[in-house]
């Protein structure tokens, strides 16, 4: 069990969103494609009707021990990304739900390597038996690529500042190590920060992105929703900051317009694949019992017939 408590951010309004107006039937099969500890897949099956059937996938080893005492035959759970979510059947799927929170556990829990409040080692992957974790990256990469790293996924304006610093200080100790450190460096690095926000949040958050690949997991996660999606099936995403937003929110309305062939002017046109629902971000109410949830938004859109 972990000693560690989460707060899953927009849970009534998630499960809403893919049950909303009775359009899908509860003994449907829907899709938890990311479990963390529960707290979706839980609601969603107090949802379902005898015959539904609930799918959630998660890399952490921890989600998937959590996941381990849910004793509900609807439920199956496995043990990889949501990238393999093309593996399922197309058509098959009447709901899937991403949140692409990095759950409390995760964070709060120094030994995991995410956050750079308690010092622990420098791992940050979800899934800790598989990959390379931050600190074997960081231990050969070159500046330009840290720089890089911090820039796009940080969006950090002292993205070359903090990498030079890195890379000094493993040409004169070694490689860096534990996240206390790291967060130092950072903040010797960065010389103004928004006011309320700690100097390495931007950093730490570029090095999760990166080592875990999570942009183009998501990219290709949403790709396949369009496949195993059924006509009239939800697809529901919850971000918590820009960079995701913005691949979702592009995804969406690039999937929500008919698609004209310039070579064959007088063809008819590829008709849209999904139809934008709504945007929602967490209530005052909410924000106030739980700060984590303050960044997050949430987008509902509907497959098509097509």
């Amino acid at each position: 069990m972990d000693t560690w408590q989460h707060t899953t951010v927009l849970l009534n309004e998630a499960v809403a969103g893919l049950f909303r107006d009775a359009l899908i039937k509860p003994d449907s099969i829907f899709v938890d494609a990311t479990f963390g500890r529960g707290g979706h897949s839980r609601l969603i099956l107090s949802h379902l009707g005898p015959h539904g059937r609930l799918i959630a996938f998660d890399k952490d080893p921890e989600a998937i021990a959590q996941a381990a005492q849910i004793s509900d035959p609807r439920f199956s759970i496995r043990h990889e990304g949501f990238a393999q979510l093309g593996e399922l059947a197309s058509a098959s799927v009447a709901g899937v739900l991403m949140d692409l929170g990095v759950s409390s556990p995760q964070i709060d829990n120094a030994q995991r390597g995410f956050s750079f409040r308690n010092d622990g080692p420098l791992d940050m992957r979800m899934d800790p038996t598989r990959g390379q974790s931050v600190a074997q990256w960081l231990a050969t990469a070159p500046v330009e690529q840290i720089a890089q790293v911090i820039r796009e996924y940080g969006e950090e304006r002292f993205a070359v500042q903090i990498a030079k610093a890195i890379v000094a200080r493993r040409q004169e100790r070694g490689p860096l190590s534990g996240t206390g450190e790291l967060a130092q460096l950072v903040a010797g690095a960065v010389k103004t920060r928004e006011p309320g926000q700690d100097p390495a949040t931007r950093t730490f958050q570029a090095f999760r992105i990166f080592i875990n690949a999570e942009l183009e997991e998501l990219q290709q996660a949403l790709e396949a929703s369009l496949d195993i999606l059924q006509a009239q099936g939800r697809l529901v995403v919850i971000s918590f900051h820009s960079l995701e937003d913005r691949i979702v929110k592009q995804f969406i309305a690039r999937n929500s317009r008919e698609v004209f062939d310039r070579r064959a002017p007088f063809a008819a046109p590829k008709a849209m694949k999904l139809q934008a629902l709504a945007r929602i971000k967490p209530s005052a109410g909410e924000i106030a019992a739980n700060p984590r949830a303050r960044s997050a938004i949430m987008r509902v859109a509907e497959r098509t017939q097509a």
